[in-house]
């Protein structure tokens, strides 16, 4: 099938790109890698009359640490983030995730910023934002500002930016030397969106765990923080049941139904995938 047609604009600058969004409302849609976007409007799933391409604007890919932060560009490709040695050393959880993402083809073309944007609650790299606590930056007609990503996803492909506001990058704590991390996942073939999935990290002193961050996907209309499992797998620390902590992340969980998989298996699998992620990630955090 072939999308509706469209007007294209490609804006050489952000403020350009803002103008476009804020020129042409809800008709307007951001393109960035276009890997989720395009065959939506190929199956006429979604149409808009504008398509603002972000690709020639300049200053919106680039990875760079500061200040104890790892910020990525939103439209730094995938692949360049899987391959890249700061990405790897400081952000680990997003490593590991990215070769989770469809086929290496996708993740040369699709973007960081794309996918946390686009907001697929069966998606990855969500997860990981809401999991390691990352920071959202935007560009809207008022400026620049902030998003805390546990503000930002508000539902299936929603989230807090206006529609005249663009993502510009995403930034990323960088965890301890004593820190260990996993993403566990269970799809139908690899490359395809997981039934679900989890992303888990641990920071150690000793056997005290100072820090936990565990974050669950495909189980929701969003990607979902389990901060009570968190809570508890810090009050028992390194030697914990962690049949017990998966059990209490799942326990909250109320996925739906869907030609997939049935929500009980959802929430199943859940527990599974949540003890297989921390198991791994206590390990490597003891290595």
């Amino acid at each position: 099938m072939k999308p509706s047609k469209f007007h294209y604009h490609a804006p050489a600058t952000i403020g350009d790109a803002v103008g476009l969004l804020g020129a042409h409302a809800d008709e307007a849609k951001v393109l960035a890698g276009g890997q989720s976007l395009v065959p939506m409007m190929s199956l006429r799933l979604a149409t808009f009359g504008h398509l603002v391409d972000l690709n020639k604007v300049d200053g919106l890919a680039g990875i760079e640490r500061s200040n104890g932060h790892v910020r990525i560009g939103a439209l730094t490709r995938q692949a360049t983030a899987e391959h890249d040695t700061t990405v790897a050393s400081d952000v680990p959880m997003m490593a590991k995730a990215l070769p989770h993402i469809g086929h290496f083809q996708i993740r040369n073309r699709g973007t960081v910023g794309g996918s946390i944007a686009h907001a697929d609650p069966a998606s990855e790299l969500p997860a990981v934002a809401l999991a390691l606590d990352a920071t959202l930056e935007a560009a809207g007609p008022g400026g620049e500002r902030q998003i805390a990503a546990a503000d930002f996803f508000e539902g299936t492909w929603q989230t807090a930016l206006a529609e005249d506001e663009i993502l510009t990058a995403v930034r990323f704590p960088v965890w301890g030397a004593a820190s260990g991390f996993a993403v566990e996942e269970v799809a139908r073939r690899h490359g395809d969106f997981a039934i679900c999935g989890a992303v888990c990290g641990v920071e150690l002193d000793g056997d005290a765990i100072v820090r936990a961050a565990i974050g669950l996907f495909g189980v929701g209309p969003t990607p979902v923080r389990s901060t009570l499992a968190e809570q508890a797998l810090i009050a028992g620390g390194a030697g914990s049941d962690l049949a017990d902590i998966a059990r209490q992340a799942a326990d909250p969980l109320d996925p739906s139904d869907d030609i997939h998989a049935s929500g009980a298996y959802r929430k199943q699998i859940a527990a599974v995938v949540v003890r297989r992620a921390l198991t791994k990630a206590i390990e490597e955090a003891r290595s």
